[in-house]
């Protein structure tokens, strides 16, 4: 009897429990892991084609000195920036002349797409200076710069520095304003000028103590007025401080 057992026990076309179930663990892993991959695979996929943009429109609210900027995610050029608390610096990137942040409309703006130009890039720090640089044209630029001037887009009128100044392959770009104040911003020449996305450079006080340096493609010299009047306005909407 016993015999018969194990000759029953032994018999090749019978398939054990335990077996089964090992089988049946196995597949149940392959089929989580190719979940995975497949899950992982899509936000891999996702995140390249954002290239380190995002176009999440959440608003972080960010402190600097006695201000506070509330600056959408998609706008935060910097992914270690968006997020809420206290910072020395807050870059942004705005696409001219909506001045929004990313999103997948605005992608081939922000990629940069066929040499396109439209991206204005903004960055709020404490204030260091008494001065803008507006203000800084008389005490401290004219001393530098070389007259007369050349006619320039838009009404400016572009001024080359003094090879001593420290300001190598740069001109200051001056127009008047309304009110006596002048619009001044330091522009790239030549090589520089062309490598860069933004080429021109102008700060002005903003809030309680704060200074907002804004880059601006060249191109944009021809609408000035414009431009500093959007830009200010941006950053007043964004600001949660009076000023």
């Amino acid at each position: 009897m016993a015999q018969a057992t194990d000759v029953y026990r032994s018999d090749p076309g019978r398939i054990d429990a335990p077996f089964m179930k090992k089988v049946f663990y196995v597949f149940a892993l392959l089929a989580f892991l190719s979940l995975g991959v497949s899950l992982g695979g899509k936000w891999l996929g996702r995140s390249i084609a954002l290239a380190g943009h995002t176009d999440d429109p959440t608003l972080h609210e960010v402190v600097i000195g006695n201000d506070v900027v509330a600056a959408p995610a998609n706008a935060i050029r910097f992914d270690r920036q968006r997020r809420d608390g206290v910072t020395d610096r807050l870059d942004l990137y705005l696409r001219w002349p909506a001045l929004d942040g990313y999103s997948d409309a605005a992608r081939d703006d922000f990629n940069h797409a066929q040499g396109s130009r439209n991206i204005v890039f903004v960055s709020f720090e404490e204030r260091i200076m008494s001065r803008d640089m507006s203000g800084r044209l008389d005490p401290i630029y004219a001393s530098m710069l070389m007259q007369p001037g050349k006619p320039g887009p838009g009404g400016v009128v572009l001024y080359a520095f003094d090879g001593r100044s420290g300001y190598m392959n740069e001109v200051l770009a001056v127009a008047g304003l309304d009110g006596g104040e002048r619009f001044v911003a330091r522009c790239l020449e030549g090589e520089s000028a062309e490598a860069s996305l933004a080429p021109c450079e102008r700060d002005i006080h903003v809030g309680r103590g704060l200074s907002l340096t804004y880059r601006f493609p060249r191109h944009l010299l021809e609408d000035w007025k414009t431009l500093d009047a959007a830009i200010r306005a941006r950053a007043a909407s964004m600001l949660k401080t009076a000023d």
